[in-house]
């Protein structure tokens, strides 16, 4: 029987994609704008002014008056205004802990377009059919949604268990609703799985301890050697991906530095950001599925603390100093960056607290050039990306270079050699000590 101390509040969130009409579209890139400006403008407010006449009040009151005397900002509720607020001081907040850089001003181009619903009750979701939902965005209408995950809604709503709020997010494929989700649940007992150690790669994805592996069935790195751009795209996708390329490339030989890009040039950018889109969504959706079977399956992960924006600096070098290999180097970079190690460890670390297991992190160096059945560390272990052999005459280990490299990932974590965490973050995992194997 579970007790009342063995009950946790949880939150999380769920991204769905809505079915908006044209005008709603409208309606919500102009809240989107006026979301933007709203920033802006309280940018510049708030550093120009002396830091003894800053305050909550005096900003709130700078952002009604802007509301009164900018009519196409009052298209943003009021609610989603104070929310604006509340994000920008909660910037500087960050900013002065030392977790972020200063919050500054938001360009048109480069920003996400969002806009926030701070409050759930405005929301009234209600499920109409097996696949489809409504909701109620302000000054936008009741609007569709794709209904795939359940929602405290309805009957199943209480004060445990309700949405909080909602964020709408535009990217190439059109607007999205990410709802705050709030639930009541038990706490998870600890998880009766075994220990493994996983090696994130190139040409192979995820390589276990145990001997299994994971991959998503796209080479990484085509026979010749050459990175492969696309590998989420089909073979359609990436021939229309590459005419389009052109096709923008062609435009833009006509285009003149500082003029405004023409709506044929937008519209070729916008395909090639949508089919862009179509395959980050499918690699994301690989790695939940991915790490979700890794989560059940084992009680102890443990990987490799990797810096990755040092691993994926150019090889360009200096003038005076030029890189060699830049072309292979920059293939590399792409490969890595699009296997996208970072998301996998944090989808792993949240999925495991919530089954009752534990993500490790082990030093990185070393791992790939010794040998785990003698120990025995040489950069002539490595024969090629995927073969090792131990160059030790009384040993004489073969393997794949990644399941031996995950072996060693393992055993650093069974003798506590765990990596030290940086300053200000917590530990990621707790190790126990346990006595050395005989094979190393």
């Amino acid at each position: 029987m579970i007790t009342e101390r063995s009950w946790g509040k949880r939150q999380f969130g769920h991204r769905t994609r809505l079915a908006l009409t044209p005008a709603q579209v409208r309606v919500m890139d102009d809240q989107a704008h006026a979301a933007r400006t709203t920033w802006n403008l309280l940018h510049d407010w708030w550093t120009m002014l002396s830091k003894d006449k800053r305050s909550l009040t005096a900003a709130d009151a700078a952002i009604r008056q802007a509301r009164k005397d900018l009519d196409w900002l009052a298209i943003l509720p009021a609610q989603a205004a104070q929310a604006v607020l509340k994000t920008y001081v909660q910037a500087w907040r960050n900013c002065w802990d030392g977790h972020a850089d200063a919050p500054n001003f938001k360009s048109r181009v480069r920003c996400v377009m969002s806009v926030d619903i701070p409050q759930g009750r405005d929301l009234n979701v209600v499920r109409v059919h097996r696949r489809w939902g409504m909701v109620n965005i302000p000054k936008a209408g009741r609007i569709r949604f794709r209904w795939t995950k359940d929602l405290p809604v309805g009957k199943r709503a209480d004060k445990e268990n309700r949405i909080t709020g909602a964020r709408l997010v535009k990217d190439a494929l059109g607007w999205h609703i990410a709802f705050r989700i709030q639930t009541l649940q038990a706490n998870p007992q600890p998880h009766r799985g075994v220990e493994v150690g996983i090696d994130a790669g190139v040409n192979l994805p995820l390589a276990l301890s145990d001997g299994n592996h994971f991959d998503h069935g796209r080479p990484a790195r085509l026979p010749d050697g050459a990175a492969d751009r696309d590998k989420w795209l089909t073979p359609g996708e990436k021939t229309k991906l590459l005419h389009l390329e052109q096709r923008a490339a062609q435009r833009k030989s006509f285009h003149k530095r500082g003029e405004r890009a023409s709506n044929r040039l937008r519209n070729t950018y916008d395909q090639i950001k949508r089919l862009r889109a179509t395959a980050t969504r499918r690699a994301v959706d690989w790695q939940h599925k991915t790490t979700t079977e890794i989560a059940k399956q084992y009680s102890t992960v443990v990987v490799e603390q990797l810096t990755i924006t040092n691993m994926v600096k150019s090889a360009r070098g200096t003038l005076e100093e030029p890189g060699r290999n830049v072309a292979q180097k920059a293939g590399l970079n792409r490969s890595i960056s699009q296997e996208a190690w970072g998301r996998t460890v944090t989808m792993l670390t949240y999925k495991l607290a919530q089954r009752g297991g534990t993500l490790v992190k082990v030093p990185a160096p070393g791992t790939s050039q010794r040998c785990s059945a003698c120990g025995v560390t040489t950069p002539g272990n490595r024969k090629d990306q995927a073969t090792f052999v131990c160059e030790n005459f009384d040993c004489g280990f073969q393997a794949n270079a990644d399941w031996n490299a995950a072996r060693n990932i393992l055993h650093l974590y069974r003798i506590g050699h765990l990596a030290i965490p940086a300053a200000g973050r917590a530990v990621v995992g707790r190790a126990r000590r346990v006595k050395p194997t005989a094979a190393w």
